[in-house]
């Protein structure tokens, strides 16, 4: 059920160890996409409580796009120099430079937006129902599911991945937290378009 190629192919597709490998195997009776399944959320699981941990090493990258009209630098954090020189950590690094460049977030989560900016878009979308006749919590519930567009439009974490709609940046970054062992944090960014204010 649970053969060693199995188990090899396993790790090599989740990084997971030898023996969570063979225990999602043996749970799966031996299907291989399941297992995957199941690595994937007991990774994200664990990567959730190493969230509080200190964030110190990492790198700074850059990405200029081809054309020179869009660039962007970012600092990503983890919790050692050993981590940051891993191929999953660059590669991280990149997919989110490239992200931010095709996307233009402005806030890494949507708990970094100030509050005055917030109540300024609330405002904004209770304005466009004003007279229509709709009772308040009805318009506060609106309010609040184009709040979430908003949070997917100007938040990193909140953004479907360029390269995989169906997973959010956020995902993305507590699967390389569950491969590599460690915390991983987005610190800042900037993003440069050519003639932009």
């Amino acid at each position: 059920m649970e053969s060693k190629e199995l188990i090899v192919k396993l790790r090599s597709m989740t990084g997971a160890g030898i023996m969570d490998c063979k225990n999602a195997l043996k749970e799966t009776g031996g299907d291989i996409e399941k297992a995957v399944r199941i690595l994937r959320e007991k990774g994200i699981a664990k990567s959730a409580r190493k969230a509080t941990r200190p964030t110190n090493e990492g790198v700074i990258t850059s990405y200029i796009h081809p054309g020179g009209r869009v660039g962007v630098l970012l600092e990503l954090n983890c919790e050692t120099d050993f981590v940051a020189r891993t191929d999953e950590f660059k590669n991280l690094a990149k997919e989110l430079c490239l992200q931010i460049a095709a996307m233009s977030p402005r806030w890494v989560k949507k708990e970094d937006i100030p509050e005055s900016e917030l109540e300024k878009e609330k405002e904004i979308y209770r304005k466009q129902f004003e007279g229509s006749g709709k009772p308040e919590h009805i318009i506060e519930k609106i309010v609040e599911g184009k709040l979430k567009d908003f949070y997917k439009n100007f938040c990193l974490y909140e953004q479907p991945w360029i390269k995989d709609e169906k997973k959010k940046v956020e995902e993305l970054v507590k699967e390389v937290i569950a491969k590599t062992g460690e915390n991983i944090r987005v610190h800042r960014f900037v993003r440069f378009e050519l003639g932009e204010e």
